[in-house]
């Protein structure tokens, strides 16, 4: 069974069509030409029978039967030419001949095999053509000289063979071509559909590293400071009646740790309100992670100058002086110790490394109120190491204000170092306290 070039990439298959014909059109054409081919094979096939002095049923029953054949032409090609050469002495299947050469080279067949019938048909119809031409000169019906003979004979063997030859190869070459388009546009769409998927794929993976990366964020942006505010409110509880002044100073400490973690908490609420058009935000659509992701961020930023003013590129190591004191001020008992030569490393080595310190910071103040702290910061050829290490805690009356954990601190710290190349390792001590430990390449 062939398929033609009419058949595009994209569009249904047609209506199959019966027997071996893949469409109806194709059966319906066949059948008409061999019905025009009967026809003619039976006029010459009583010719003939005249002639040969046969009777002319046996004229009528070869051309019914060597025309029908051309019905076959699709299926079986090989067995239409050799029917027609078969048929050629006789003078008839002159339509049998010509479309079966066509069909045959527009066929998948081997070249060789193509080549060697057309040769057949060729050599046939030359030495039919040349009989038919020199009976006619003897018999006088012709008037021209020898000369006719052979270029009579050359000229009609070319003229019945060449045409639906090359037009069938022609065919046959354009099909192919067709095909191979079909097959490369199909390939095609396999291609971008692998592709849209990897695509959605990857743009999953990217929405759930966003994912992570906000709850970082948001973590390091409130819980530090949330945290101190808490142990601020038990200082303040305790010491509300004894020392007034005291007192007082942690309010307004409580109060200033208050407003920066509103303006941060407005600021990533902002988004929320305002990082989706309206008819997007009717429709269902999500804020973009992206967008939440920079300004958890930005308000992690923000939130290390008091009232939220201005954009800083992020926390850094000469700040760290600071953020000990907010822990000292809320009643740690902390000390800090650096070695080596202070120096500028890169903006994400000093963030991560000031948050380290910060988170570990807010589990003792959430694990191990009153113990007594140990910061070390350690700036060395090729890295940066930090260690943060308390002691074992205080025995802590039942009535104690206990800060909620949600577990993910240090899962962010590990995750943090791990991204720049280091290592993280934390644990606790064999006096009974606890100790976190980070190294971080400065390269």
């Amino acid at each position: 069974m062939t398929t033609t070039g009419e058949e595009y990439a994209g569009h249904p298959p047609p209506e199959a069509g019966p027997w071996w014909w893949s469409r109806t059109r194709g059966a319906v054409l066949d059948v008409s030409l061999g019905v025009a081919s009967v026809l003619e094979c039976v006029a010459e096939g009583v010719r003939f029978a005249g002639d040969a002095g046969v009777p002319v049923a046996a004229g009528v029953v070869l051309g019914v039967l060597a025309g029908s054949v051309l019905v076959l032409r699709r299926r079986w090609p090989i067995a239409v030419v050799l029917v027609s050469i078969a048929v050629m002495p006789a003078q008839m299947g002159f339509l049998l001949g010509i479309v079966g050469l066509y069909t045959l080279a527009a066929s998948e067949l081997p070249r060789r095999i193509i080549a060697s019938l057309a040769g057949m048909s060729f050599a046939g119809t030359l030495i039919v053509t040349f009989v038919w031409v020199r009976e006619d000169v003897a018999r006088g019906n012709l008037s021209f000289g020898d000369w006719v003979i052979p270029f009579a004979s050359v000229t009609t063997a070319i003229g019945l063979t060449a045409p639906p030859l090359l037009l069938g190869l022609y065919v046959g070459a354009r099909r192919r071509l067709m095909e191979s388009l079909r097959e490369r546009a199909d390939s095609l769409e396999r291609e971008l559909q692998l592709l849209a998927e990897r695509a959605e794929e990857r743009a999953e993976w990217a929405r759930g590293e966003e994912r992570t990366r906000i709850a970082r964020e948001m973590h390091d942006v409130v819980a530090h400071r949330v945290s101190l505010m808490v142990v601020h409110a038990a200082a303040l509880q305790a010491v509300a009646r004894k020392d007034p002044e005291k007192a007082v100073k942690n309010a307004a400490l409580v109060g200033d740790m208050g407003r920066q973690a509103l303006t941060e908490l407005r600021e990533m609420l902002g988004v929320l309100r305002s990082g989706a058009a309206p008819a997007d935000r009717a429709a269902g659509a999500a804020v973009p992670l992206a967008a939440l992701g920079a300004a958890a961020a930005a308000a992690a930023d923000r939130g290390r100058v008091p009232g939220g003013e201005g954009v800083g590129e992020g926390p850094c190591l000469s700040e760290l002086d600071e953020l000990v004191g907010q822990s000292a001020a809320a009643g740690m008992v902390v000390a800090l110790s650096v070695e080596g030569e202070s120096r500028e490393y890169a903006r994400e080595v000093e963030q991560t490394a000031y948050r380290v310190v910060q988170e570990a910071l807010t589990n003792v103040h959430k694990h191990a109120a009153g113990a007594k702290t140990y910061v070390r910061l350690a700036h060395r050829v090729s890295e940066i190491a930090m260690q943060v290490e308390n002691e074992p805690p205080p025995e802590v009356p039942e009535s104690a204000a206990r800060l909620p954990s949600g577990g993910n601190g240090l899962v962010g710290m590990k995750e943090r170092v791990a991204a720049l190349g280091g290592v993280f390792v934390s644990g606790p001590t064999d006096a009974g306290g606890f100790r976190v430990s980070a190294v971080i390449p400065a390269v």
